[in-house]
């Protein structure tokens, strides 16, 4: 096959992938996980449902996708708020996430608080998180942060238990919108000071014995 054939083919299969997670992303908004099923993928973008297991095997496959989108999006939204104070640049991190995920309760919900039971098909653990920019920025400001002694410990897990904070808040700041929690920001906000006031005064280790490269 010609290469400009070859070249022609994946473009066009990248644009069918990109226009499939898009519409994915519609749905997920306006009818939430129950209303992503692959017939009624397949209906919005106007192909068969049997073109859709082309490039997704599963619904678990299309949430995947959907959070790489997501993880995407957020990395972009982070940039947009570089700091000279490295604290600051890492409060931005969780800024924007709690944003992201108040912004779009539907999403969140289908993407971040559905159970992923397994890796999609061919691909690693490790090779998912490296192609996570969301996390990359995350970990990259707390290194700031810690080459700065703003922080002391393992990156890595500091990263993963800021994440935790923030992925517990904004779940319960979703799925109890009655519970007096206040301004919605503003308690995000305060959890994530509390948080980084705890961290500052501890010598965070690393969550496994086994180092993992990031």
């Amino acid at each position: 096959m010609p290469l400009s054939v070859q070249n022609r083919r994946e473009r066009q299969k990248a644009e069918l992938r990109s226009e499939l997670v898009e519409a994915a992303h519609k749905l997920v908004q306006e009818e939430g996980y129950e209303g992503l099923t692959i017939r009624k993928l397949a209906k919005r973008v106007g192909y068969a449902p049997m073109s859709v297991y082309s490039y997704f095997a599963d619904k678990q496959d299309i949430l995947f996708a959907l959070a790489e989108d997501a993880f995407e999006t957020l990395a972009r939204r982070i940039e947009e708020h570089p700091s000279d104070d490295p604290i600051e640049a890492l409060q931005a991190v969780m800024t924007e996430y709690a944003a992201f995920g108040l912004g779009n309760p539907n999403e969140y919900r289908t993407v971040f608080m559905t159970e992923k039971t397994k890796p999609p098909e061919g691909r690693s653990y490790e090779e998912m998180e490296e192609s996570n920019p969301a996390m990359k920025a995350l970990i990259s400001r707390v290194e700031a942060c810690v080459a700065a002694g703003k922080l002391k410990g393992d990156p890595r897990a500091i990263a993963t238990m800021l994440w935790a904070v923030g992925h517990g808040t904004i779940s319960l700041l979703i799925t109890f919108p009655f519970y007096p929690f206040g301004d919605p920001q503003a308690f995000v906000k305060r959890m994530c000071d509390f948080t980084l006031a705890t961290l500052s005064t501890q010598d965070v280790p690393p969550l496994t014995e086994t180092p993992v490269n990031c």
